[in-house]
């Protein structure tokens, strides 16, 4: 009899402690989701997104710029398309003016909106971003408005 009530008490603590633990289990598991719920601020380079730029005596053909948080581009006008990386250092408080250096790493090397064929891969620009205004862009040779060759206006933030 002895050995009957030792069995069942051992086998009786034995559920509380597989109860016990199932329900740690639960309340880890359930602080692991709020975890999860939390909110992420993310900053990112006000020049991230898509960006469209008009051909000159074209106006059927834009040629897009896609710039992306990871610093990789693809750039797409017409039948060709490229990707590369770039390095976007923005102005300082007082000027409007920043830097981007984009290098293509692949170029299908198809006609783009100008009706040119030629591969670009390998190929290194600078430019000075002049920013118009949160949506309007130009690449420009030098840190003077005067100097401005392209403007490319967001599609998309």
């Amino acid at each position: 009899m002895k050995q009957f009530v030792i069995c069942s008490v051992f086998c009786l603590c034995s559920t509380f402690a597989i109860a016990a633990s199932k329900s740690t289990d639960e309340s880890t598991a359930a602080a692991n989701i709020q975890n999860d719920n939390s909110i992420n601020i993310i900053v990112r380079p006000q020049i991230v997104g898509l960006w469209g730029m008009e051909i000159p005596n074209n106006k059927k053909c834009v040629e897009y710029y896609n710039f992306k948080s990871s610093n990789q581009v693809i750039i797409k006008s017409a039948a060709e398309w490229s990707t590369g990386i770039y390095e976007y250092q923005p102005s300082n408080e007082n000027s409007k003016i920043g830097a981007l250096a984009l290098q293509v790493k692949y170029d299908n090397n198809q006609r783009d909106c100008l009706g040119h064929q030629q591969d670009q891969a390998g190929e290194v620009s600078q430019y000075f971003v002049q920013w118009r205004n949160p949506n309007t862009i130009q690449f420009c040779a030098s840190e003077k408005d005067d100097k401005c060759f392209v403007t490319l206006r967001r599609v998309l933030p």
